[in-house]
């Protein structure tokens, strides 16, 4: 087994941004050589998220609304009212999807389904420049 870790950096917009990373994964596990094993993906942060989704423009209209309903914007947060940042809701939304997910890989090939893409969702309310922790542990070709 070896444990193969690489960076991954994307510029997000803010407010609930959906980006598919599924090619720039798919490509590192490629590059890397990696046969069966797994990788996670993990985004640095506490106000982004990663999952899974078909990407299509009805999901992509349709998490944030989700997202809206779970955690809105335009309410009290403690969060705000300590720091005054105005990112509570932001924070409860990456919290509730989640930093990270794990993959497996078979015969080098990410093993998801015919409509599954990894997608990054930005929570906060503007944008930044991410960091996405891709680690691969498994056998190589």
């Amino acid at each position: 087994m070896e444990v193969i870790t690489e960076n991954l950096h994307v510029t997000t917009h803010g407010n609930t941004d959906v980006i598919d990373i599924t090619d720039e994964v798919a490509n590192r596990v490629r590059k890397n050589g990696l046969n069966d094993g797994i990788v996670t993906v993990f985004v640095v942060g506490s106000t982004a998220c990663v999952t899974t989704t078909e990407y299509e423009p009805g999901l992509r209209k349709d998490i944030p609304a989700m997202l809206e309903r779970i955690a809105p914007t335009g309410v009290r947060y403690s969060h705000d009212d300590t720091w005054g940042d105005g990112n509570g809701h932001s924070h409860i939304r990456a919290a509730f999807i989640g930093p990270s997910l794990t993959i497996p890989v078979c015969s080098g090939n990410l093993q998801l389904g015919t409509w599954q893409q990894i997608v990054l969702i930005e929570c906060d309310i503007r944008g930044r420049n991410r960091t996405i922790i891709l680690q691969m542990i498994g056998t190589r070709k």
